[in-house]
């Protein structure tokens, strides 16, 4: 897996946020609203993307600004693109080379998604008390409700429950299994394609998201994330783990 940021604006969204937006301020919010054209705050009803970066489609079709994301749609990204965008209360970020199939109900006017699937790319989503089921190629992984990050190719999963709780579960070996409890970044995870019997998921170091990521999605939908860090403990893009 590439283990490098995949987009020069996530790097910019980064620096910006760790700059301050979030601390509130005219100059931050102006800076901010140069930068990506409108300041993060939780979208209107009948909005479902905040930013698109190179090209995406849902559906087949290309998708602009103006494009709705409902809960049984097929989103694809292309090549140094990325898609931020809302359907019901689970806000995500579409890295690109991703191709994900959602699947939900409509109820109401009102979108829930209950599971989705991975095949192929990158995704940090946060959702807060609903339960659903994602998969990859290699991997089910049943959501209670959390922040999680996901990296999907045909021979390796990557993991991450960012908070909340998860059980993991490798497609092809069901005794390799692990329900995970975490506060920030806990335990993150490989789960094999081919592995020995009760061996194909491994501990793995954090990678490829931030909680600077995570706050504006949740953000998105009008919440915050359940932790709390300085703004001063960022300067970097991403937080060390020693294992």
């Amino acid at each position: 897996m590439n283990h490098e940021p995949d987009d020069p604006r996530r790097r910019l969204l980064i620096k910006a946020l760790a700059a301050g937006f979030f601390s509130g301020g005219l100059s931050a919010k102006n800076a901010m609203a140069g930068i990506f054209g409108s300041i993060p705050s939780q979208l209107p009803s009948g909005q479902s993307i905040y930013r698109l970066t190179g090209s995406a489609t849902v559906n087949g079709k290309d998708a602009t600004l103006s494009t709705r994301i409902g809960p049984n749609d097929t989103i694809q990204t292309g090549k140094n693109s990325e898609l931020v965008f809302v359907v019901g209360g689970n806000s995500m970020i579409l890295r690109s080379n991703s191709h994900i199939e959602l699947k939900g109900k409509e109820t109401l006017g009102t979108f829930f998604l209950n599971g989705m699937r991975l095949l192929t790319g990158k995704l940090l989503s946060v959702s807060r008390h609903q339960a659903m089921q994602v998969h990859t190629v290699t991997a089910m992984i049943g959501i209670r409700g959390t922040g999680f990050y996901v990296e999907s190719d045909p021979e390796l999963t990557y993991f991450c429950t960012c908070y909340g709780t998860t059980d993991v579960t490798s497609s092809n070996d069901p005794s390799s299994k692990e329900t995970v409890v975490s506060q920030h970044h806990d335990r993150p995870l490989y789960i094999l394609d081919k592995a020995k019997s009760g061996q194909g998921i491994l501990r793995a170091p954090f990678i490829n998201h931030t909680d600077q990521e995570l706050m504006l999605i949740e953000t998105l939908v009008g919440r915050t994330p359940p932790f709390v860090f300085p703004m001063d403990d960022y300067n970097s893009p991403r937080r060390d783990f020693n294992y």
